[in-house]
């Protein structure tokens, strides 16, 4: 925790005596004791964005998680599925989200739901991946021990290989989390009247530049801290996994 903070003091102190001695307009890039100013003056306003930006991001996480999750096991379940739909699922991923994004504005007008599902659909493929590697990564060693016990193949998914593809799954989600934030700012660029990516979207063409930092930085915030939690649960549900314990005694 130190060395971040550390860290993150020369980041500012850099940034600050770089926008001192550089001459930059402020309007361009404005220094760091302006950005961290702004974040406290209008940490009312941040605040109120931040909470709507948030509930898109876990909730989008979450539905992503359990249709990725579905998804992985019926196509480790079934390899004529995975081969049929494994190359269009890749596919999906060549097509940009700026695209996506106001055709479900206009399906689903600019409530919730379409940028709950933006989200989604960002940090679907990751956790899909991760999940279906997971899953076909089990020791085949253990799936014998299995079969000679008489175990259904019902009963190796649950007990041996979820078990076992569920670290592979959480990395996924930790990988998903840190481009769902992006997500939700292109949501809300695409329509929406609060949340982080309106403020930002609003304080630009404002020449609010110290504003428009603040709320990266508040953005950045999120994404560590929804990183943050998958990791701690990661270590509460995957003891075994954590590569911090020595399995020897």
């Amino acid at each position: 925790m130190i060395p971040a903070l550390l860290m993150l003091a020369t980041f500012f102190g850099l940034w600050e005596l770089y926008t001192q001695l550089s001459g930059i307009d402020p309007l361009l890039l404005p220094p760091a004791s302006a950005v961290l100013s702004a974040l406290w003056e209008e940490r009312g306003l941040l605040a109120d964005n931040l909470q709507t930006t948030a509930v898109e991001v876990v909730l989008g996480l979450l539905l992503a998680l359990i249709a990725g999750a579905v998804m992985a096991t019926a196509l480790h379940l079934s390899p004529r599925t995975r081969r049929a739909s494994y190359p269009l699922l890749i596919a999906t991923q060549a097509i940009p989200i700026v695209a996506i994004a106001p055709l479900l504005m206009t399906w689903f007008g600019f409530g919730l739901l379409p940028k709950v599902l933006i989200v989604a659909l960002v940090c679907f493929f990751p956790i899909v991946v991760t999940t279906l590697d997971g899953l076909r990564r089990v020791d085949d060693q253990q799936r014998t021990m299995l079969r000679s016990l008489g175990a259904s193949r019902w009963q190796m998914l649950r007990f041996l290989e979820v078990p076992a593809a569920l670290p592979a799954a959480l990395s996924g989600a930790k990988v998903a989390v840190a481009v769902g934030s992006i997500a939700a700012v292109f949501a809300e660029y695409a329509g929406s009247d609060r949340g982080l990516g309106h403020l930002l979207l609003t304080s630009i063409p404002g020449l609010q530049t110290d504003l428009a930092w603040a709320t990266v930085l508040v953005l950045a915030a999120l994404s560590i801290t929804c990183f943050a939690a998958i990791a701690a649960l990661e270590r509460r549900l995957t003891p075994w996994a954590d590569p911090r314990k020595d399995p020897t005694p």
